[in-house]
């Protein structure tokens, strides 16, 4: 795993990158308060080419049934780009660009490329995942691990957002299928945002981030004690099998979502 880190810079916010530690953003420091949780496993990484969890790891495509490595039994999460090294195509002050080819387990060969924007008070990620070859489903999301506290004597973070409705989560995990009413937390489940996704996290006192999205789906994970995770996403938990969003030669997948921050 190569230890190269790429450091975007802009005011006084700063965005560390770890290409080689599956594309993921290590770092977003604001006035030098790290609101990312550290750790090779943590900041934020890159969900692709499925996003949470895969029913046994298994997904259909074209007829044929296709088995990716059970790595949350009974289950496939997060697939497969966060534990690859990716490739530094481009990287300036504040904007970077980098590259990973699908490999084995994941049966096809495509291309995913991420982008990243800093400015002063925001962060843009990009995705694309694109096929030179056979088509295939594809999801693309995020997963950021939010500091619950910020330090420095401050209240926990606040989560708000209105969604139009949650998937209802069967006892392994995945959506029945079903849609409810939003239910209060804690949370590790998948709520629907036909607007787009927009949830907004409150550090009382000292930082608001708001996470937004075109895409209408978010999952919200907060049943850890140090960090809360807020993932927009192409699609719910399961979608290769339920949803799935196709990458063909003349159309990639492509999704962004942006941070932004202010100062309370």
């Amino acid at each position: 795993m190569s230890n190269e880190h790429i450091t975007l810079a802009a005011g006084d916010a700063e965005v560390v990158l770890a290409p080689g530690n599956g594309g993921r953003v290590s770092g977003l420091r604001i006035g030098g308060t790290e609101l990312l949780r550290q750790g090779e496993r943590f900041g934020c990484f890159p969900m692709v080419p499925w996003c949470g969890r895969t029913r046994n790891g298994r997904f259909l495509s074209g007829g044929a049934v296709h088995q990716m490595p059970l790595n949350a039994p009974p289950h496939a999460i997060h697939g497969t780009a966060r534990d690859g090294a990716w490739h530094i195509a481009r990287a300036t002050g504040d904007e970077a660009v980098i590259t990973y080819d699908l490999v084995e387990p994941w049966p096809y060969t495509g291309r995913v490329t991420q982008a990243f924007a800093l400015t002063e008070d925001a962060f843009t990620l990009t995705m694309s995942v694109e096929t030179y070859d056979s088509s295939f489903p594809a999801q693309i999301g995020w997963h950021p691990w939010f500091n619950r506290n910020l330090g420095g004597g401050g209240q926990d973070v606040r989560v708000d957002f209105t969604a139009a409705w949650q998937e209802e989560r069967g006892d392994d995990h995945l959506p029945t299928g079903n849609r409810i009413d939003p239910r209060p937390g804690p949370w590790d489940d998948c709520f629907g945002m036909p607007g787009g996704v927009d949830v907004t996290l409150t550090w009382p006192g000292q930082l608001e981030l708001k996470v937004a999205s075109r895409e209408e789906w978010v999952v919200v994970y907060d049943e850890q004690p140090e960090a809360v995770c807020v993932e927009p996403q192409t699609g719910p938990p399961n979608g290769l099998n339920t949803l799935p969003r196709l990458v063909t030669p003349i159309e990639p997948l492509e999704a962004s979502a942006t941070w932004t921050w202010r100062r309370l």
